[in-house]
């Protein structure tokens, strides 16, 4: 069975650090990442959010019904901030931005970005070109919508390495990483970040030594999108 990192434990929830490769429910036998850390911690947990399978990263799992319940008022009002790391193989269109337009379905349960702005996708994101065919990208979603950032970067002409589902070069896992949370939880602002389950290719040098400095991505100067 394999481990999920504890990256923190509140009396109302926990952030954990999964790896990529695992599902998030359980299927075909193979427990998936709500059970593993029911099991591994021995608590009674309730998922809030949810991360594809090969994504890794930071996990919000509440430990009780009430929790559970402020979690989705939270995300559902936009007031948890996510930032994600993500690998690719070539150029984007463009080096940072805002990516915006609804979420069509496509085939085979894949997505595409659309034209129009009817209830849009959005996300905003900086790219850092330090290898040649590796650029890494900075992602915050401003919407939670099923292979938002997949589709997001395939729309720039920069599938994510090692999605093959959206057109991402072969690699052994897939490079798109849950790397930061900041939310408002009663008086407190909390901040988590996920520096570990960082392999392969995000090891390589030049690319650790900028993730590094983007260890606070909550600091990190996005724009604000102005209010229609």
């Amino acid at each position: 069975m394999q481990k999920l990192l504890l990256v923190a434990e509140h009396s109302d929830f926990i952030v954990v650090n999964k790896p990529s490769g695992i599902n998030f429910h359980t299927e075909s036998g193979e427990l998936g990442l709500v059970e593993l850390a029911r099991q591994q911690f021995a608590l009674e947990l309730w998922p809030v959010h949810r991360l594809d399978k090969l994504t890794s990263g930071l996990l919000l799992l509440a430990k009780n019904k009430s929790a559970a319940a402020r979690f989705q008022e939270l995300f559902s009002q936009g007031l948890v901030n996510k930032f994600y790391l993500a690998l690719a193989s070539n150029k984007p269109k463009k080096k940072q931005g805002l990516i915006k337009g609804d979420m069509l379905k496509a085939r085979n349960g894949s997505w595409k970005l659309g034209h129009t702005n009817d209830n849009p996708a959005i996300t905003q994101f900086f790219s850092f070109a330090l290898l040649p065919k590796r650029r890494l990208f900075l992602l915050k979603p401003h919407t939670g919508r099923t292979h938002q950032l997949r589709v997001a970067l395939k729309s720039l002409g920069a599938p994510i390495l090692g999605d093959t589902r959206y057109g991402g070069e072969v690699a052994e896992r897939g490079y798109l990483h849950a790397f930061g949370l900041q939310f408002n939880w009663g008086e407190q602002s909390l901040h988590y970040a996920a520096l570990d389950n960082l392999d392969g290719d995000f090891e390589r040098f030049e690319i650790a030594e900028k993730i590094a400095s983007l260890a606070k991505p909550w600091e990190v100067a996005f724009p604000q999108l102005k209010r229609s």
